[in-house]
């Protein structure tokens, strides 16, 4: 969870209008630990029969080296335009939400970070379609707080493991 809080950050400072440099910034950040450290993640977890998690990991990976493609190559933005890119975040804002199905049989920090992350996919799918910077910005906001959702997430599973008991709660179920 740590890779999508730190990626997911980045971008919302950008998309919240909070430091719109961010946008640019993340571009590192989402090529290699967001992507390829992600989809890595998930190939491991795909080995040890975690449906759930390489499904996440490897999906999510690829979209932050998407999103990476799409910042670095201006005439592949240029040509898809914003219906484009509305139809490419439309598409990650479904396979989200059925992941946020999915993960009520985990824990209680998972759904909040899908639920979270889900809103946050539908405003900016809905600013990238209409051209709402209002809706957008609200994305970039709800993005921040999936982040900080996502952080707590990877601070308890670290914490409890290097432990060896419950010290954060992640309300399993």
């Amino acid at each position: 969870m740590g890779r999508l809080a730190l990626t997911t950050f980045a971008l919302s400072l950008s998309n919240a209008g909070i430091i719109p440099e961010a946008g640019a910034a993340v571009l590192a950040i989402a090529l290699f630990y967001g992507g390829l450290v992600q989809l890595i993640a998930g190939v491991i977890e795909f080995a040890k029969g975690n449906v759930f998690g390489a499904t996440a990991f490897t999906s999510y990976g690829a979209f932050w080296m998407a999103f990476w493609w799409l910042e670095t190559n201006p005439e592949v933005a240029q040509a898809a335009g914003p219906a484009g890119l509305g139809a490419f975040l439309l598409g990650w804002t479904i396979f989200t939400a059925y992941m946020t199905v999915a993960a009520l049989r985990t824990n209680g920090v998972l759904v909040a970070v899908f639920t979270m992350l889900t809103a946050a996919f539908i405003c900016l799918t809905i600013g990238a379609f209409t051209g709402s910077t209002l809706i957008h910005e609200l994305g970039g906001w709800l993005g921040l707080f999936t982040a900080f959702l996502a952080w707590y997430g990877s601070f308890a599973i670290v914490t409890n493991a290097t432990w060896g008991r419950q010290v954060l709660p992640t309300w399993a179920k």
